[in-house]
């Protein structure tokens, strides 16, 4: 009785959060809802006894929502992060393409005719689950982690040709700054 009161508390929170991110006015705000939406829906997956999935939906979204909000305010500041703005574009085709995705997983899901368990679940479900899911790819994996990473990297340092220190020339003593002489700076 206690875990169906959580899980639809918890159903409640993610459903809202997530009817927020497009409902609030800033980019910091959305940041936020969608983080609380996934903490939520990690939080409910502990509850169907799927600790890894629940714990690395609830880490994996932090972490993303926080590194989120640290480039908005990095490269927008705070101010402009929170700044009203709409988080929605081209309300009606958005509108027609998600009532249609609706309507067929909604269909999908009361009509096709869903398997019956054969045998009983393995042991340690957890063991069992990285082996589904990672199996031999786990190389594959953290390979993949190392090359986003520094795609990221890569894409600041592109995004941002000039230096902090390029504002004070080559021998970093401002000697190089346009209209700038040394009478006037003594």
């Amino acid at each position: 009785m206690l875990d169906d009161v959580v899980f639809w508390v918890l159903a409640a929170v993610a459903v809202a959060a997530g009817i927020a991110v497009f409902r609030v006015d800033s980019m910091a705000r959305a940041t936020y809802a969608l983080a609380v939406s996934f903490v939520a829906v990690g939080l409910a997956l502990l509850l169907f006894d799927l600790p890894y999935l629940g714990v690395v939906v609830v880490l994996m979204m932090v972490m993303e929502m926080a590194i989120m909000a640290i480039y908005m305010i990095m490269f927008m500041g705070m101010n402009p992060a929170l700044m009203p703005m709409s988080m929605v574009h081209g309300k009606r085709a958005a509108l027609a393409v998600s009532s249609l995705t609706f309507g067929l997983l909604a269909a999908g899901a009361l009509f096709v005719p869903w398997p019956s368990r054969r045998a009983a679940p393995a042991g340690d479900l957890v063991t069992s689950l990285g082996q589904a899911v990672m199996g031999s790819k786990m190389l594959v994996m953290m390979t993949v982690s190392a090359v986003l990473f520094a795609t990221i990297v890569a894409a600041l340092v592109l995004a941002l040709p000039r230096g902090r220190y390029d504002r004070l020339g080559e021998d970093l003593q401002g000697d190089d700054l346009p209209g700038d002489d040394q009478e006037h700076r003594r």
